[in-house]
């Protein structure tokens, strides 16, 4: 094994992304309405600046022609628009859920052998129901077996390399689960917390490095260390399915909150815009306040109020596909750019 690939990447998505942690804390850690707000707060600002340092006075631009009635007709079109389409896309992944009598049988046959195979792995009689407590034995489960391949190897003479390496490799899985666990600890569905522990637990370098030694070193390992990695890296690969499954349920139900604030949001906003395009009338707001166009303000305070489905829709969807981003894979592919050296094929 190469020395290249002794050096795993960071366990936490903090530390693998390459964003800064302000960009990363508004992408996925921030609560999505104060994310429409900052969203909201820019155009509003930006609107205002443009106005004010334009060679041309506000008023004078804002009674020249007609781009107010151009601009609240696009308006009232595009969130009309926007809303429809988005609500219908959301009822496309959602209708995902219907279905004959026959597949939902399927589905559920196939999520109680999951859930079997996972009861086995954590060694308990029935997995919990609850997902982050799901993960939360699944992680720990993991720890274990790491610390029993530990034992294992203890008494085994082994290369001075291939015990440093076993002992980087198991100290990782060890304090990368406690990490995780502790984060799963109160964690309710339904929240960015479960998926934000599980982007965390980085498995598929550890399922990765752990198929490797055992491919590699099968000659110098005991039986016993081999069973216990194998169970190790069996108790990984289920860890997979386990994040993409909880992952596609939270995807849902972002989705379905996304719908729900849409329709909020929609019918005030096309009120506004309406409002705007039927009754403002710049000429009737040539005073200033605080040394700007009234006239100016109002535009910019109803644009901001007609846009905010929209900065609701980009402050959701940029979670989403920031997640999905790193969560492409499954198993123990790594997409993102490291240090390892060009591997042959260990299978």
């Amino acid at each position: 094994m190469a020395d290249a690939d002794r050096d795993q990447p960071s366990d936490t998505m903090r530390e693998r992304a390459e964003e800064s942690t302000w960009l990363l804390w508004v992408l996925l850690d921030a609560d999505r309405r104060f994310v429409a707000g900052l969203f909201s707060a820019g155009l509003f600002a930006t609107l205002v600046v443009v106005g004010v340092l334009h060679p041309t006075p506000g008023q004078k631009l804002l009674t020249r022609g007609d781009p107010i009635e151009t601009l609240y007709q696009a308006l009232i079109t595009g969130t009309i628009t926007g809303v429809t389409l988005v609500l219908t896309l959301s009822q496309l992944v959602l209708s995902q859920e219907l279905g004959a009598v026959g597949d939902q049988r399927d589905r559920m046959a196939g999520a109680m052998t999951f859930r079997s195979d996972v009861a086995d792995a954590v060694g308990a009689a029935v997995s919990p129901a609850e997902p982050s407590a799901f993960l939360r034995s699944l992680v720990r489960a993991t720890k274990e077996h790491a610390q029993e391949v530990e034992a294992a190897v203890e008494a085994d003479d082994l290369d001075q390399n291939l015990t440093d390496l076993l002992s980087t490799y198991l100290d990782s899985v060890v304090g990368n689960a406690d990490t995780v666990t502790d984060q799963l600890e109160g964690a309710n569905f339904g929240e960015f917390d479960v998926v934000k522990a599980a982007l965390n637990y980085n498995y598929s370098w550890k399922l990765y490095a752990g198929r490797r030694i055992r491919k590699e070193y099968a000659e110098e390992l005991s039986d016993e260390a081999l069973d216990r990695l194998e169970t190790l890296v069996d108790t990984l690969e289920l860890f997979g399915p386990a994040r993409e499954h909880f992952k596609t349920l939270y995807f849902q139900w972002e989705l379905s909150n996304l719908s729900r604030t849409l329709l909020y949001v929609a019918v005030p906003a096309l009120a506004v815009a309406i409002s705007a395009q039927v009754f403002f009338d710049p000429r009737d707001f040539a005073n200033l306040t605080f040394g700007v166009a009234n006239s100016l303000w109002i535009l910019a305070i109803t644009t901001t109020v007609s846009l905010l489905p929209f900065t609701l829709l980009l402050a959701y969807i940029l979670r989403i596909v920031t997640i999905t981003k790193r969560t492409l894979s499954i198993g123990p592919f790594i997409l993102r750019e490291t240090d390892r050296s060009v591997d042959v094929n260990w299978d």
